[in-house]
């Protein structure tokens, strides 16, 4: 094997000028880890976050507006947990071939096609401590990428890689979501910006656990959405309130936040739930706390995976009970160009990086 690999080196917070394609050396496994040769790694809103150091308090814009004016100044705050250790190597999805193991890692790992669970969850599960691969340690933006055993699952299906690469980041986070807000059949679900990673992830798992979903996406993404379940579909901004009419939802699964959550409260009925793991139209909104205590109401915030969501998300890929939403992919060189396709929201589903594209 190389002792050196192609990578992306994200070098501080700022612009796309801090993704530098560059050759590091190849990691070498320690006790309890494995090194995977990363055949595909998705792209998530939350790498652009950290790049630009979103996550910092000090900021209260939405995603899109902070990419538009290229971020300059460094946000020492801006990583998920705090300070992100730069100069590093992001990526939260991974599929990859296990190639070898350290020291206590099992060997019958080796050659098998795997994801990887990219929410550590440091101190076991009953701890809220987590993790994460791509922005607390070097992640999949590269050849191989080093990381716990534990966090290793393979997956015998025939997906591709690259559809495999959709998986880990969005769909852990969407099934997170569902298992914390205990999302049951028959229920009525409302997904807010449903064409994004996360939210087509939802749709789709929402729709498998048997549940009624109402998703709310451009219009140009509707027939892309109505084939993965969706019973009804609204633009985002169309008057909610007016078609559905007050409490009518059990439960909200909103990544989008900003001037609409008000809306998304009053929707809810009795002892409904609303859970979140991300704004990106804007974390700051306005709330009315009768809305929440006099219809006994729960907000969840959710970004720590609990036990049963990646056995899961690999039992339904494993039984066809999903299918994976590739909106298309990029050579690992190519990153700067497959964000600013990202950024443009024109897709449903994940864009996928290859590491060893060409």
């Amino acid at each position: 094997m190389h002792h050196m690999m192609n990578a992306v080196m994200t070098t501080d917070t700022g612009g796309y000028d801090k993704l530098d394609f560059c050759e590091v050396p190849v990691p070498t496994p320690g006790q309890g880890e494995v090194l995977i040769k990363v055949l595909a790694a998705g792209i998530n809103n939350t790498e652009i976050n950290t790049r630009l150091g979103w996550y910092s308090s000090a900021v209260t814009d939405s995603t899109e507006s902070m990419a538009d004016n290229d971020a300059d100044e460094t946000l020492s705050d801006g990583g998920w947990n705090g300070q992100s250790p730069f100069p590093f190597i992001q990526g939260t999805d991974c599929c990859g071939i296990v190639v070898k193991t350290g020291l206590d890692a099992d060997p019958g790992m080796l050659d098998k096609r795997v994801l990887v669970r990219s929410c550590i969850r440091t101190h076991g599960f009953e701890q809220w401590d987590n993790h994460w691969m791509g922005s607390d340690f070097d992640g999949a933006f590269a050849q191989y990428v080093k990381v716990p055993a534990s966090e290793v699952f393979a997956v015998d299906c025939d997906w591709t890689d690259a559809e495999l690469g959709t998986l880990p980041c969005a769909y852990g986070t969407s099934e997170n979501m569902l298992v914390r807000a205990g999302l049951s059949r028959g229920e009525t679900v409302l997904v807010t910006g449903a064409s994004g990673g996360v939210g087509s992830a939802t749709v789709q798992l929402a729709k498998r656990r048997g549940a009624r979903v109402i998703a709310v996406a451009d219009a140009t993404k509707h027939e892309r959405l109505r084939d993965i379940g969706a019973d009804r579909l609204f633009d985002r901004h169309d008057d909610l309130l007016a078609a559905l009419g007050p409490e009518s939802v059990d439960l909200v699964v909103d990544n989008v936040a900003g001037e609409h959550f008000p809306v998304m409260l009053t929707l809810l009925r009795r002892g409904a739930r609303l859970v979140t793991s991300g704004a990106i139209a804007g974390p700051v909104v306005s709330l009315d706390l009768r809305e929440l205590y006099l219809k006994d109401v729960r907000l969840i915030g959710t970004t720590a995976w609990e036990e049963e969501v990646f056995p899961n998300l690999v039992h339904y890929v494993e039984h066809n009970e999903i299918r994976p939403l590739l909106a298309g992919t990029f050579a690992l060189r190519d990153i700067v160009a497959a964000q600013q396709e990202f950024l443009t929201k024109r897709h449903v589903g994940k864009f996928v990086l290859l590491p060893w594209q060409e």
